[in-house]
């Protein structure tokens, strides 16, 4: 057989020759867990590239799909954690990093739209700071295992507008739909927000191009995000959903745990609610989200 036609076997061994050169330039790596997330990479990489035959082509263009996924990412969108979202990947750090610990609330997907700094609210204040949306009463408590009350833990809230937008999707630098409050001496807390709705996650992307390729909704289940934290507690990044929404078996990045979907009941305007406040004519809804924080280090 020609060089210019190899073997299958010779074109195998050639491949594996290359995977074994590039694995030892990373021997004298200091740093042990550097070497073995690297090596560990190269081999996956090389090992999808083979898998698929992948064509230059096709690398070409990956490469400029990730080039554009760079472009777009700034201070105020986070691209690349839409990818690792709509990948599965982030969900999969999530289980990897939070794993089961006995009666602990589950944890799920960060998401893209976090901010340092929100502001505090006291409990039973509004969330909102004028966010369109239908008023919602949130309350619970934040306990440890055993059920003791966890006070003073800080407790990061935000969501999506009845429109399905951020406050950072808006280019006026408002800040509303987030904000942040600490739980009382009885471990419990209160808070004004708006009613989850559905969205899409920004689909006009690099991202939202992809999932158009293949086929697949951007759309996100109804939710309302928390992160939870105290000291001596594993830190609780988690949201809720709202029962009966019809994108909880296809939400776009695999967040739904069946312990974090909640009742969300609904009242007329005529209700009373539970601290007096006068919402007029709206309609408005309530729901308890009790908290378990796992102990540090588990």
């Amino acid at each position: 057989m020609s060089k210019e036609h190899p073997t299958e076997w010779e074109q195998a061994d050639r491949e594996l020759q290359l995977i074994d050169t590039v694995l030892a330039s990373f021997k004298n790596t200091p740093d042990l867990r550097l070497r073995l997330v690297m090596q560990a990479l190269v081999r996956h990489l090389h090992a999808f590239v083979r898998e698929v035959r992948l064509t230059e082509d096709e690398w070409n263009k990956a490469i400029e799909f990730l080039t554009a996924v760079g472009h777009i990412t700034d201070d105020r969108r986070q691209e690349f954690i839409l990818l690792s979202d709509v990948l599965g990947i982030s969900m999969q750090v999530v289980a990897v990093n939070n794993q089961a610990y006995e009666n602990a609330t589950e944890a799920t997907v960060f998401g893209p739209f976090f901010v340092n700094d929100a502001p505090e609210i006291q409990q039973g204040e509004d969330m909102s700071f004028g966010a369109v949306g239908e008023p919602c009463w949130v309350a619970g408590t934040v306990r440890d295992v055993e059920g003791n009350p966890i006070p003073g833990a800080r407790i990061e809230i935000w969501e999506a507008d009845e429109d399905g937008l951020y406050d950072v999707q808006y280019t006026d630098d408002r800040t509303a739909a987030r904000a942040h409050l600490f739980s009382d001496v009885n471990g419990s807390y209160r808070f004004w927000g708006l009613t989850p709705t559905p969205y899409p996650i920004p689909d006009d992307g690099p991202v939202g191009q992809m999932l158009n390729a293949v086929g697949r909704s951007p759309y996100r289940a109804s939710h309302l995000h928390f992160m939870v934290s105290a000291p001596g507690f594993r830190t609780l990044v988690t949201h809720i959903f709202v029962r009966g929404d019809e994108l909880l078996d296809r939400d776009s990045v695999f967040g739904v745990k069946e312990s974090l979907i909640m009742d969300f009941a609904k009242h007329s305007a005529a209700e009373p609610t539970p601290d007096g406040r006068d919402l007029g004519d709206q309609e408005w809804s309530s729901t308890r989200f009790d908290i378990v924080l796992a102990p540090a280090g588990v």
